[in-house]
């Protein structure tokens, strides 16, 4: 019932900027905090931002000042707007929506590597 589709991954070099978007469908989206967490090669799932339902947001603070969640929640759609990219920014991204019963879902995950 409830999908989670991340894009907006690619290839780019230091400095740049991509911007991901994780398109949810399903009941709760708007109920539902939203995440970005990443993956590293060798490394443990770390979260990256956090937008609540109300909209306060959170970030890592390896990203802070660099990165920027976002949602719409006409649309079911929360980005992430990465500014700045470092090396050390490469992974994989991944949404995650968890509703107002607990219950996480998982996107698939977009690949970002920035190249130094």
């Amino acid at each position: 019932q409830v999908q989670l589709v991340e894009s907006g991954g690619g290839l780019v070099q230091a400095g740049g900027s991509l911007r991901l978007s994780c398109a949810v469908s399903g009941p709760f989206f708007s109920t539902s905090t939203m995440n970005w967490y990443r993956q590293a090669p060798g490394k443990q799932r770390e979260l990256v931002a956090t937008t609540s339902s109300g909209g306060s947001t959170n970030y890592a603070d390896s990203v802070k000042g660099r990165f920027t969640i976002s949602r719409d929640n006409v649309k079911n759609m929360v980005y992430l707007q990465m500014n700045s990219l470092k090396p050390e920014d490469t992974a994989v991204y991944f949404c995650k929506m968890v509703n107002i019963f607990r219950k996480d879902y998982w996107g698939q995950g977009t690949q970002v590597t920035v190249s130094s």
